[in-house]
C-alpha cells in the first residue's frame, strides 16, 4: 500500500498549472474543469496542527481531473516526465479502463503530458495512449518516446491560459467528426 507522502509532491507545479488554466476557463465560460482529489485515508495527524502526518491512499483513483467543455464530458489525467521517454507503468489499468468506458459514453479523454527538460506540454488523444498500451500488451515496449507523440498537439500558452489544452481538445474533435 503506498503512503501518502511518499509521492505527494510529483507533477505539482503542472497540476498547478492546469489549475491556473481551468480557473480561467471557468471564468471566460469556455468549461467547467474539476480536480479530482485521490482519496486518502488518515493513520496519523498531528495533535497540535491537525495536519496529516501519514496516509494511505484509501481506494484507485481515476484520472485527475473531469468535467465538461462547451457540453462536451472531458476527462484527462496530468503526467510529467524528465526524459523523452514515458513508461506505460505511469498510468495504471484502473485509468485506463476508465478512460475507454468515459470514450464508450462519448466522452473525450487524454493525458496531458509535460516534457519538463524540453519545457514542452503535450496532448496525447485517448486513441494514442491505447495504441501504446496495447503494444505493451502484446509484449511490444512498455514506454513511448517523445519522437512517437503527434507533435500536432503540441500545447502552448496563448490568451492568458498557461496550459491552452482546448485548442488541442478541438483538434481532437475535430478528427473524431
Amino acid at each position: 500500500m503506498a503512503t501518502w507522502n511518499s509521492r505527494g509532491l510529483r507533477g505539482s507545479t503542472l497540476e498547478d498549472f492546469i489549475n491556473l488554466s481551468n480557473e480561467k476557463y471557468l471564468s471566460s465560460g469556455l468549461a467547467v474543469i474539476q480536480k479530482i482529489p485521490t482519496p486518502i485515508k488518515p493513520i496519523k495527524i498531528d495533535k497540535d496542527s491537525r495536519h496529516i502526518t501519514l496516509a494511505y491512499f484509501d481506494q484507485k483513483s481515476t484520472v485527475d481531473y473531469i468535467g465538461v467543455v462547451q457540453g462536451i464530458p472531458v476527462c484527462f489525467d496530468a503526467k510529467e516526465t524528465t526524459v523523452d521517454t514515458f513508461p506505460l507503468t505511469n498510468i495504471h489499468p484502473h485509468q485506463i479502463t476508465f478512460m475507454e468506458n468515459f470514450e464508450k459514453q462519448h466522452g473525450i479523454s487524454f493525458i496531458i503530458l509535460y516534457f519538463s527538460a524540453r519545457d514542452e506540454f503535450y496532448y496525447i488523444p485517448f486513441c494514442d495512449i491505447m495504441k501504446f498500451w496495447l503494444r505493451g500488451e502484446n509484449g511490444g515496449r512498455k514506454s513511448f518516446t517523445y519522437d512517437e507523440i503527434d507533435k500536432n498537439y503540441q500545447i502552448h500558452g496563448s490568451k492568458g491560459v498557461i496550459v491552452h489544452y482546448l485548442e488541442a481538445l478541438q483538434k481532437d474533435i475535430s478528427i473524431r467528426e
